[in-house]
């Protein structure tokens, strides 16, 4: 079986819990203007887009304004685009790319994402101190590596 290659051009933060916020999604239609909004929540973030699961269909082509709040960044908006769209019965996960992000934001998306691969490069060599307070990706983080003692 040919195997799918990786097209992401960044590294991507895993957000497995403490997101409570919903991402709040809201697309126009390119032909008839109309706004539609849908609710997600975020699977993984990169400086360069998401990927998110809704019991609602986003659209596969076209443009859509995202409003979210992440802990280390706060309320943020992006405009994106659907990349892809993946149905599992009544579930979809999709592929959003970002078109326009703030640059502080971008920032802090980045240092998260380097700091969360840096924490498993760590792990992977073995090192006797995974986790390190200086840790951009933290809030996100639920390793078993985590030393909570150090973000108190």
């Amino acid at each position: 079986m040919k195997q799918e290659s990786d097209r992401r051009r960044h590294p991507r933060v895993p957000v497995i819990s403490n997101i409570v916020e919903p991402i709040d999604l809201v697309y126009t239609d390119e032909k008839t203007g109309a706004q539609t909004a849908v609710a997600a929540v975020l699977a993984d973030l990169s400086l360069s887009g998401m990927r998110i699961v809704s019991f609602l269909k986003a659209p596969v082509a076209g443009n859509m304004d995202i409003s979210m709040e992440l802990p280390h960044i706060g309320k943020f908006n992006v405009k994106a685009r659907t990349t892809w769209v993946r149905q599992k019965g009544p579930v979809y996960t999709m592929g959003i790319e970002f078109t326009e992000i703030h640059g502080n934001v971008a920032a802090k998306i980045k240092g998260m994402a380097e700091d969360f691969n840096d924490c498993d490069t760590r792990i992977l060599l073995k090192l006797p101190e995974v986790c390190v307070a200086t840790c951009k990706a933290h809030h996100l983080c639920n390793k078993i590596q985590k030393d909570v003692t150090l973000f108190k």
